[in-house]
């Protein structure tokens, strides 16, 4: 237990400097409990993964403040239940807000393809596009705007109306799922 922690803590520090594997690491070392918590919650699967897609694309925005004497696992979900809250009060009001996140997001580079973009690159297209209609609608259209029409995190999220945090933890899971079916069907 002590070595998963130090290697939670290292993961941590290296996300907090841009390391964009320690920021998969954790999303997907954290993926299910956080699901899992929100699920209970909401009952209902769509509002579920955007509820974990918006805790994780809020909980790396604000990795600095994240204090290594507590849980990440904790920190995690009483972000993900401070969504919870305020988007059950969103729907009791009933209102709109016309505020724009314009803060600037964390980066994250793409240095070298991971190893889901290299099972992409060598899939032919008709098999990769097999592929890619087995994942939620949702997450096709990630892998669509980023790898069919190469646009940048920052047009994606011009077209989505979604901020830039929310396109990048998107994108991450859309590749993990689609790697996971690539591996799926090789085996």
């Amino acid at each position: 237990m002590v070595k998963k922690t130090k290697n939670i803590i290292d993961s941590i520090n290296k996300a907090k400097k841009g390391d964009e594997t320690s920021y998969t690491f954790l999303l997907n070392m954290f993926w299910k409990d956080i699901y899992r918590f929100i699920l209970s919650k909401t009952n209902n699967e769509n509002e579920t993964e955007d509820l974990t897609i918006r805790t994780f694309a809020k909980a790396f925005d604000k990795l600095n403040t994240f204090n290594d004497n507590y849980e990440f696992k904790t920190w995690l979900i009483s972000i993900a239940n401070n969504l919870f809250i305020d988007q059950l009060r969103k729907k009791k009001t009933n209102t709109v807000s016309l505020h724009k996140d314009n803060s600037e997001a964390y980066k994250i580079e793409d240095a070298e393809p991971t190893p889901a973009d290299k099972l992409i690159i060598e899939q032919n297209l008709a098999q990769l596009l097999a592929y890619i209609k087995q994942l939620k609608p949702h997450y096709q259209e990630m892998i669509n705007l980023r790898f069919f029409q190469e646009m940048s995190y920052k047009e994606m999220s011009n077209e989505l109306n979604e901020p830039i945090n929310n396109i990048k933890v998107k994108l991450l899971r859309a590749k993990k799922l689609l790697a996971e079916i690539i591996n799926a069907t090789k085996s």
